[in-house]
Order: C-alpha cells, then structure tokens, then sequence
C-alpha cells in the first residue's frame, strides 16, 4: 500500500483542514495513512523529508511558502521520490512556472492522482566574507584572463544549496532583504514594491570577475545577475523568457541599465517585450526586429562563477540568504520529480 508524507510550515497552513482533507483523499485513493512532519526553526524541511524518504514515502508533499518548497526538494533531489506542491506562500513561484493550479483541494488531488515530470534543480556554493588582508591584497592581483585568488583559496565557510527558480545578487536581493516581512503577510507579493522603493539608496553597479562554463574570467558591472531554472514571478512579470525548468541549461541574465534611461528601456525589455510581445508571432517580429538593449544581457550556460568586489545580497527563489563574496551555481538536469 502507498503512503504520502506532508512536510508543512505551521505558520503557512491550518493544520487540522489540511489533514482532514488529505486524510480524506488518501482514503479514495486507497492509500495508507499519511506521514506528517511539521517544520520547525531549526529545520526548514531538509531533515523531515530525509525522514519522510526513509519512512518509505511513495510522494512528499511541502505545504508552506517557497522556503518550505526550497528545503523539501532539496532532500528529494536525486531520490525519484516525487515532490508534491500545495501553495500556501507568498510567491508560489515554482506551482506558477509548472503552470500548476493555486486550488487548496485541487493540489491535495493531484498529489494522489497526478503524473510525475522530471525539472532541473539549480545548485549554489555560498562563500561567506571573511575579513583577511592578505585575501585582499591576493584579489587584487588577479588578472582578468587568470582565475580570480579566492578560485584557489576561497572564502570560508561555504554552504550549497539549491534554487528552483531564481537566485540573484545586487538590486533583486536588495529589495528582498529590504521587504517588510509583516506587510508581506498582509499584501502578498505587492510587498516587494516597498523593498524595491527601500532599495532605491543602494542602486549601484556591482564590480565583478564572471567565468560562464568555464571561459576565460572577464572584468564587468552590473547592478544584478541572475541565474534562471524558471522565469515567471509573482504578477506574472516574465523576467527570462527562455527559461524552462527542464532544457537542462541556465538562464543568466545580467541588469547594466546606464542612466535613468537605461531604467525605462531595461523595464521595457523586461514589461513590455519579454510580458506582451513575446506570447504573440507578431509581437515576437517585432522584438527579432528592435535594435539590442544592451541593459539587459541574457546568456544560457551549465555553470557561472562570480567573484564579487564587495560582499553583495544573496536571494534564492524569493527569500534572502545573506552575504557572499564568490558564488559558483550549476545545473543538475531532471534532478527532481514533481507530481503535477
């Protein structure tokens, strides 16, 4: 007989609902009694899931935000054990790239009934800032076609971790950081607007050495750099249009706006071609047809290290996980099933 396992953040749900209405499906369904696991400060979800997996769970279903999503698939990547999603955050990024339903008992259901997709999981090393005057001194006689020092000495500790929709650095994470956690659980994802208008004093360009698959490290600026496995966000503001969840590939994407100008043709890259004309053949003529805007850089790649003058926010699918100064994310191709 099948079993489920829910890993759930008891902030995020009503416990007694969802496990009657789980109690009730698994029943229809002719599966066992369910496995419950309930998250705690010290454990996001990791360990539960390792639990739940070792209990034998045939599917793990995270109710909670994009930190409980985050932490359960990250104990389900690379087990076949299938990650079922039940959306009770703010952004609900993943369910939303999967094109999945934001209905409470339609996601229970599928949980019994759906079929299992295979995505990509993106990876990220985190090296933390350690003051060391000699590690200045070494950073800064790097040379841009050699390997920046921190590639052979670099900073400690470092944590990985993955991402399954974006992880970022520079204004996105700035805004994130900057968000008002009790006017999030009031308004929703329109929070970010006062973390983005909070975040208005530390616009700055980002000085950096940048090694895409493994090329030669390359001097640039910029204000963020993104590395996509998905590319929808809350309000459904398509920020990289060419990011799929399953290609097997990254999209990075890099915001080098100069001047206030440079803001108004990034948004309408970002609002107007990447939201409106790119679903439309003709809307996409038009953009083959527009000259580049060199404020916005999308490139695809397996692998992308960034080694960062100064330490800079990091944000992973919407949550913030403090400073870094180097970063090394990479693909795991169809790591993780998703009941959908």
């Amino acid at each position: 007989m099948k079993h489920a396992a829910v890993v759930y953040n008891p902030i995020k749900v009503d416990e007694e609902h969802l496990r009657s209405a789980v109690a009730e499906r698994a029943a229809a369904a002719g599966w066992g009694e369910t496995l419950w696991y309930e998250t705690t400060v010290d454990d996001a979800g990791q360990i539960l899931t390792g639990e739940a997996v070792l209990a034998g769970a045939d599917v793990v279903m995270a109710a909670g935000g994009d930190g409980t999503v985050r932490a359960v698939a990250e104990a389900l990547r690379g087990t076949g054990v299938p990650l079922a999603l039940l959306p009770s955050g703010t952004g609900n990024l993943l369910a939303r790239n999967l094109d999945m339903t934001m209905n409470f008992d339609e996601g229970i259901q599928l949980m019994f009934t759906g079929y299992d997709r295979a995505i990509d999981v993106g990876l990220i090393d985190i090296y933390r800032p350690v003051p060391s005057p000699e590690a200045d001194i070494a950073r800064g006689e790097s040379s841009e076609n050699e390997p920046p020092a921190g590639d052979t000495a670099p900073d400690e500790p470092v944590s990985t971790h993955v991402f399954l929709v974006i992880a970022g650095l520079g204004i996105d994470a700035k805004m994130i950081a900057n968000t008002n956690s009790k006017l999030k659980k009031a308004v929703g994802w329109l929070a970010y607007v006062d973390g983005g208008l909070r975040a208005i004093p530390e616009l700055h360009a980002i000085t950096m050495k940048v090694s895409i698959d493994n090329e030669e490290w390359r001097s640039v600026s910029s204000h963020s750099v993104m590395a996509g496995n998905c590319g929808l966000l809350p309000g459904g503001l398509l920020l990289i249009p060419d990011a799929r969840p399953d290609d097997g590939v990254l999209d990075f994407m890099a915001l080098r706006p100069k001047g206030p100008f440079g803001w108004i043709r990034a948004w309408n890259k970002v609002a107007i071609e990447n939201g409106v004309l790119a679903k439309s053949a003709a809307g996409r003529k038009i953009i083959e047809l527009s000259p580049d805007v060199n404020d916005v850089i999308y490139r695809q790649g397996t692998d992308l290290r960034l080694d960062l003058d100064e330490p800079q926010e990091i944000q992973l699918d919407g949550d913030e996980f403090g400073r870094a100064s180097q970063i090394h994310v990479w693909i795991d191709p169809a790591a993780l099933m998703v009941r959908v």
